[in-house]
């Protein structure tokens, strides 16, 4: 029982992390994807990678 609990408490923070990373290299709200990389977990990432990169107006 404590090994599930710790894995996903692991799992969901590797997630915050990682979402976190990717929107801001693809100029999105970091904040957001990582309060989403929270909620749902693993699910998030790869919607942080379906989102269109914010377009940079020169």
């Amino acid at each position: 029982m404590t090994i599930f609990i710790f894995s996903s408490v692991l799992m969901t923070l590797a997630s915050v992390v990682l979402c976190h990373q990717v929107a801001k290299r693809r100029g999105l709200k970091p904040v957001f994807w990582g309060v989403m990389g929270a909620t749902f977990g693993p699910f998030a990432i790869p919607f942080v990678f379906f989102v269109k990169p914010k377009s940079e107006t020169v």
